[in-house]
Order: C-alpha cells, then sequence, then structure tokens
C-alpha cells in the first residue's frame, strides 16, 4: 500500500512537472506570435512554479509592457536584471537595465530611470565593444538634441549606424538612421534630413526589427513632421503606422501612441470630434505608463475643444498636459484671445518665446500665434517681427505646412498695413496652399483673410464670394469660435484697418499720430480716411468720431 501511494505521488508529481513545462512552452510560443497576453498569463502561471530562465522574465516583462500592464512589466525586467547578473551575462543585464531606465523614465520617475541607466552604462564599461554599446547612443542622440547639440547628436548616431552594421543589428542601423535624419533636420538640413527619416521607417514597417524599436522609429518621425509641419508626410507614414499598429491587436502602447498622432493629423484635416476621441483614448490607455504622450493626447485635446468653442474643456486639457509636463503653449494663449483677454494673450506668447530661445520650429509654432494675437490686439510692429522670423524658417525647411502658415501671415500682416494689393496675392498662395494639403480649416481663415483684401480694393463681389465659402466650410467643421475664426462683421463695409484707423481718429489723434501707432505711412492713412468718410458717408473727423461712438468702434486702440 504504501509503495502504491509513493508511485501514486510519483505519477502526480511527474504530471506535475509535464504541465508546467507545457505551460512555459505555451508561453514562449505566444511571445515569438506576439500575442502578448497569452504570453503574460503563462509566463505568470510558470513563475508560480519556479521555473522561469532569465529571458523568460525579459519575455514576461516584454509582454507585459506591451499590454500596457507597467507594475508587471518593471518586476520582470528587475528579475531578469538579478538574473542575468548572477549568470554573469552582463551584456544581457544591461539590457535589462536600459529597459527599466526607459520605462521608469516615460512612467515619470526619472530619478529611477537615470539609476538604472547608470547600471547600464558601468555593466557595459568592460565589455569588449559590441551590439549593446549601440542601445544607450539612442538616449545619448535625444539628449543632444534637447540641448541644442546636434553636431553631437550626429556623430552619436553614426556610431550608432556603424555598430549596427559591424555587429548586424538592423534595430541599431535603422535607429541610427533616424537619429541622424532628426539631427539634420532641427540643423535646418531638411533636404538631407528627411530622406534619412523616410528610409528608417521604411525599414521600420518592413517587419526587421524589434516592434518595440519599430514603435520608436514611427513615435519620432512623426515628432518630425509635427515640427516641421509636414502635414503631407505626417498624413502619408500615419495611414501606413495605423495598419502596423492595427496588426499588433494587443498592443496597448504603440496603439495609443498612433492614436496621438492619428488626432494631430485628423485635428489638421478637420475631423476634429474623431481628433478628440483618440486623443482621449490615447490619454485613458496610457495613464501611469508614458506621461510624455499623455501630455501631448491632453494638449491635442485642447486644441481641439478649443475649435470647437468649448472653451471650459479646453482649459481643462491643457491643464492636464501641464501637469503631465507638456508646454500648453500656444494653445492656452489662443484660448485667452478667444476667451477676450487679448493682453493675456500677448503676455502668454511672449514668455513662451523668451523660454524657446533655441529651438526654431518650436518658435515658427510660436511666431503663428504670436502673428495672429497680435494683429488682434493692433500691435503691428510685433506681427511684423513674428511673421519676419517665421517665413525664415519656413524658407530654411521648405515645408508644405510651415510654408502655408508663413504665406497666410505674411498675407495678414500685409493687409493690416493697409497693403491690400500685395496682400491678395500672398493670400491667394496661401489658400492654394491650405487646399493642397487638404486642410480645410486652414483654407477657410484664410478666405477670410481674401474677403478683406477684395473689400479693401473695391471687388464686394470677390469679398462675399469668399466670406460665404469660408462661413460655410467653417459650419461643416463645427468650429464654435466666430469671433476669433472670422472678424466680427464691421459697419458699413469697413475693413478692420480702416476700423483701427477711425478708432484713432475718434481719440482725436492725428493723421501722423495714426500712422507713428499703426506704422503706416501718413499716404495710406489719408486714404484709409477717405475710405472711411465714402463708405459711412460722412466729411468730417469730427463726424466720424462721432460714428465710432455711436457704434462701440472708439475703445482706445493699443499703441
Amino acid at each position: 500500500m504504501a509503495r502504491l501511494r509513493g508511485t501514486r505521488v510519483a505519477a502526480i508529481g511527474g504530471a506535475v512537472v509535464v504541465e508546467a513545462a507545457g505551460e512555459l512552452e505555451a508561453a514562449r510560443s505566444a511571445f515569438g506570435r506576439r500575442a502578448w497576453t497569452d504570453a503574460r498569463d503563462g509566463f505568470i502561471r510558470a513563475r508560480a512554479r519556479d521555473t522561469l530562465t532569465a529571458d523568460d522574465h525579459q519575455a514576461l516583462a516584454e509582454s507585459a509592457w506591451w499590454i500596457g500592464d507597467i507594475d508587471a512589466s518593471l518586476e520582470a525586467f528587475a528579475e531578469a536584471y538579478r538574473m542575468y547578473r548572477r549568470e554573469a551575462r552582463r551584456r544581457s543585464a544591461a539590457m535589462s537595465a536600459m529597459y527599466l531606465a526607459v520605462h521608469h523614465t516615460e512612467r515619470g520617475d526619472g530619478a529611477i530611470g537615470s539609476g538604472w541607466m547608470s547600471r547600464a552604462h558601468r555593466l557595459l564599461r568592460d565589455e569588449a565593444e559590441c551590439a549593446e554599446h549601440g542601445y544607450p547612443l539612442y538616449f545619448e542622440i535625444s539628449s543632444a538634441m534637447v540641448r541644442g547639440c546636434n553636431d553631437e547628436a550626429i556623430t552619436h548616431a553614426r556610431r550608432m549606424q556603424d555598430l549596427g552594421r559591424r555587429f548586424g543589428d538592423p534595430n541599431l542601423l535603422a535607429v541610427g538612421t533616424l537619429g541622424e535624419g532628426r539631427a539634420l533636420v532641427k540643423q535646418g538640413r531638411a533636404g538631407e534630413g528627411l530622406p534619412l527619416l523616410d528610409e528608417a521607417m521604411l525599414t521600420a514597417l518592413s517587419d526587421d526589427l524589434h516592434p518595440l524599436w519599430t514603435g520608436a522609429v514611427y513615435c519620432n518621425l512623426m515628432d518630425a513632421c509635427h515640427e516641421m509641419f509636414d502635414l503631407r508626410r505626417a498624413a502619408e507614414w500615419t495611414r501606413a503606422a495605423s495598419r502596423w499598429c492595427d496588426s499588433l491587436s494587443e498592443a496597448v502602447m504603440y496603439r495609443g501612441i498612433c492614436r496621438v498622432h492619428r488626432a494631430q493629423v485628423l485635428r489638421l484635416q478637420g475631423a476634429w470630434e474623431p481628433a478628440e476621441r483618440a486623443a482621449a483614448h490615447a490619454a485613458a490607455a496610457l495613464a501611469h505608463v508614458h506621461v510624455g504622450v499623455v501630455a501631448e493626447a491632453h494638449y491635442e485635446a485642447g486644441e481641439v475643444q478649443r475649435l470647437l468653442g468649448r472653451p471650459a474643456d479646453a482649459e481643462e486639457s491643457f491643464r492636464r498636459a501641464h501637469e503631465h509636463g507638456r508646454d500648453p503653449q500656444p494653445g492656452l494663449a489662443l484660448l485667452r484671445l478667444d476667451q477676450g483677454r487679448p493682453d493675456a494673450a500677448a503676455a502668454s506668447i511672449r514668455a513662451a518665446l523668451l523660454a524657446e530661445n533655441r529651438d526654431r520650429l518650436a518658435r515658427a509654432r510660436l511666431h503663428v500665434a504670436q502673428v495672429e494675437i497680435a494683429l488682434a490686439t493692433g500691435d503691428l510692429n510685433t506681427a511684423r517681427t513674428a511673421c519676419t522670423e517665421l517665413r525664415a524658417v519656413a524658407a530654411a525647411y521648405d515645408s508644405s505646412g510651415l510654408r502655408a502658415e508663413a504665406e497666410q501671415a505674411h498675407g495678414a500682416v500685409l493687409l493690416a498695413g493697409g497693403e491690400a494689393e500685395e496682400a491678395l496675392a500672398v493670400l491667394r498662395t496661401a489658400r492654394r496652399s491650405w487646399q493642397e494639403l487638404d486642410a480645410p480649416y486652414g483654407v477657410a481663415r484664410t478666405r477670410l483673410l481674401l474677403a478683406e483684401a477684395y473689400q479693401a480694393l473695391g471687388d464686394d463681389d470677390a469679398a462675399d464670394l469668399e466670406r460665404d465659402a469660408a462661413r460655410d466650410a467653417l459650419d461643416r467643421l463645427g468650429a464654435g469660435r466666430p469671433a476669433a475664426a472670422e472678424r466680427a462683421p464691421l459697419p458699413a463695409g469697413l475693413t478692420g484697418r480702416e476700423a483701427e484707423v477711425l478708432r484713432h481718429v475718434a481719440a482725436g489723434h492725428s493723421n501722423r499720430q495714426v500712422a507713428t501707432a499703426l506704422c503706416l505711412s501718413e499716404k495710406t492713412v489719408a486714404r484709409h480716411l477717405s475710405n472711411i468718410f465714402t463708405k459711412l458717408g460722412l466729411s468730417s473727423r469730427t463726424a466720424a468720431a462721432a460714428y465710432a461712438f455711436e457704434r462701440g468702434l472708439a475703445t482706445p486702440p493699443r499703441g
């Protein structure tokens, strides 16, 4: 009997071993198929029986990360690191430490991330040169670009590519190519940098890379497109990357990241409600996982809510973006303008530009907003200065979206300065640029400016056509801020510039004082005044001033 019981125990024990081995093999197979939920669950069950190797813990960590289970991921990476160290597999331990550095930093635990990166460097310090030496360079490249040291970033990127070629590692080669391309773009050498970005992305989508690095390439490419206002390239690569993300049905991380970039493209294409939904999904999916992406998702939501005329929602989204480390500019400054607080808007955008004194592309985005705000407050000097820098950056980078923004800003500044003839040609070019980019909001805003230009030139029919087309487009978009999207209709067909001149006249200013305040010639002021008298059916400055007070146009202008 005793022997029978022993045999029974042995049989049960053998069955348990077989069952455990089967579960572990199933988990490994699921990991190979990128079925990350099955892999994570299988590895966790096998871990309960203490059967995981260091490589299994690493696979568990990656599986959990892909589905957004960040706590399980960090725990498993740390265990893989300890086991690799015990087994004297220093290179593998360094990779685990590097991933711990990345994911802690993405989560917002920067000091912990720094400590793990230091461990990775120390483990590799005495190792003969190998592929693993290339991976920390990815973070050296990013750090150098943040500091504005783009030559240093290019040096690191080329070393990364060299290690990739020497050790047959396609991840290093693709990511190094990407890093060089981004640094070249930041130097203003877009003609050299953009083909490298496209090459890296093409490699990434060929499925030759580890999925994590495919995602890293895509994120960096989209960041570059967003910085450059390269709407056409952003839309094209987002479609391709979305197909890749959709093939990874359980990839919470990169599906969330893809949604943020998709939201950026949808907003520019005028699909505002889908853009808001995409941003909201990304923020929810990656909460407590990737603080930078969550911040960008909240910012995108705020931009859409601002355009849809929901200022309270936009305010909250910009606040949450700021809490997660994202500067809420220029969206917050434009929101202040929409709320009828032009002085706050001007101060806000001015402070943002003072803080951003290195990155020309980042400043360009701020200058687009500054032109709009300065013109709304009658500060033509500031608008001209901002427009000049914006046009210089657009010329240097030759980006389609940046060029359209610069053309529109230039036309608006010319129009505000009383140069309607010159403005007309520039604004027609801007409208065509926005149309080619399939950006309906940009088209509508430019049409409103064109309507002013035609009206100033006496072509009321053309002005009505442009204004009606713009209003129809804004209605289709659901634009909720007509006071900001188009200037409120002025009485008697007055243009915005004529209303500014009338305000000064009502304040008792001479033609010379008006010319100085608005940066115009006295001849141009006289022409505006003649047009005002004709449109109002008046013949004296005193009568014009009285009209301005009666119609609420006599608020003393800035300057």
